[in-house]
């Protein structure tokens, strides 16, 4: 297999066979043509089922996770659904207590009363084999955690996972498979929200789920996407593989970046906590630098004063204050106010997506905005 930056810098570049187009156009065809004999030369029957575009989506994402298959989903969360949907009702999971929010709303809500879960520290060493019940048929991970950087290892979570025979899925959208390669450490299922870097551009919405093997849980996430039609479109395909083809030097560029802002916002006396995993301090740096090829682009903040975040957040000029992460542009998220009453994030927490701006800029920026 080439290098992964070889191999994004030609994602989805098969020159097209019909004109030659080193760019391949999106098939953004719903149907396709039988041959006399009823058969479908081309390999496709349906879009719901299959398509062009989104098949060579598919195929590099598995390549680059390392995984069997991939398939590719109408958002991220449409993504984390079939996950769930594809486990037998009665089934128990575990879930960090620091998961992203949107996970929990559809267990509580989509999934309540179909599946259990139970909220654990996943980052501390020792917790999930004591939450682990008979009918225990998934543990989901993040790492880092969303939006408090927590580190998990994921070598002993495999450990664990593989001992008892439950699958392991990790939520990758934060690292990508530039960052941290989960399947490699013990996985079973990769996540992604292709929406954020792996798109990169503030203008997809979609999702992923990688396999590291075409198992029976996998069928069935493969079931649920051509039956149920939650797919990724053509055109989001194609603009997921343009975003691809420059992964690796964007997100060289904003982790370097963020690395830069965490060191500022660390010495900044109005700040109380930084969490990001590049910092020696940080609980979780020594097991970031054996599983992660770099720190990452993502960060939180605390104030010192709460009641000082959400108003800061509103006079930063450079970030902007939306929700998404991943993009070219720096965001900042009072993540509280987003989540709403059931919110597990500080009020004094305020979380940031580097982006491609100088870091200068960036960083004089929050200096205004801190006072």
């Amino acid at each position: 297999m080439p290098h992964p930056h070889t191999l994004l810098a030609h994602a989805g570049c098969r020159p097209d066979p019909a004109t030659g187009a080193l760019v391949a156009p999106p098939v953004l065809s719903t149907t396709f043509e039988r041959a006399a004999d009823g058969s479908y030369p081309g390999g496709h029957v349906y879009t719901r089922a299959s398509n062009p575009t989104r098949s060579a989506l598919e195929e590099v994402l598995a390549r680059l996770e390392g995984g069997a298959a991939a398939a590719t989903f109408a958002s991220g969360m449409a993504a984390t659904h079939a996950v769930f949907q594809a486990l037998p009702p009665g089934s128990h999971v575990v879930v960090p207590d620091d998961v992203y929010f949107g996970v929990r709303r559809l267990l509580d809500g989509v999934f309540g009363g179909i599946l259990t879960y139970t909220l654990a520290d996943l980052s501390t060493p020792g917790t999930l084999e004591q939450v682990l019940r008979e009918e225990t048929r998934l543990v989901w991970a993040e790492t880092p955690s969303n939006p408090l950087l927590r580190i998990t290892d994921l070598v002993a979570l495999g450990a664990v996972t593989r001992a008892r025979g439950i699958p392991l899925a990790v939520d990758g959208t934060w690292t990508t498979p530039l960052l941290q390669q989960p399947l490699a450490l013990g996985a079973d299922l990769v996540v992604h929200s292709v929406t954020k870097y792996l798109a990169g551009h503030s203008d997809v919405l979609g999702g992923a789920v990688v396999a590291k093997e075409e198992s029976g849980l996998f069928s069935r996430i493969r079931q649920f996407q051509q039956t149920a039609g939650p797919v990724l479109d053509p055109f989001s395909a194609w603009l997921t593989l343009r975003g691809l083809r420059t992964l690796h030097v964007r997100l060289a560029r904003q982790c370097e970046t963020a690395a830069e802002v965490a060191r500022f916002l660390d010495g900044h006396g109005a700040v109380a906590d930084v969490y990001y995993p590049g910092l020696p301090h940080h609980p979780g740096h020594d097991v970031a630098a054996r599983q992660m090829k770099h720190w990452g682009a993502m960060l939180s903040f605390v104030l010192r004063d709460e009641a000082a975040a959400h108003p800061l957040a509103g006079r930063l000029q450079v970030f902007r204050q939306a929700t998404s992460l991943g993009g070219t542009e720096s965001l900042v998220e009072h993540r509280a106010s987003i989540e709403g009453p059931d919110t597990r994030a500080p009020q004094g927490l305020l979380r940031l997506s580097v982006g491609l701006e100088h870091a200068a800029d960036l960083t004089n920026d929050l200096a205004q905005a801190l006072g």
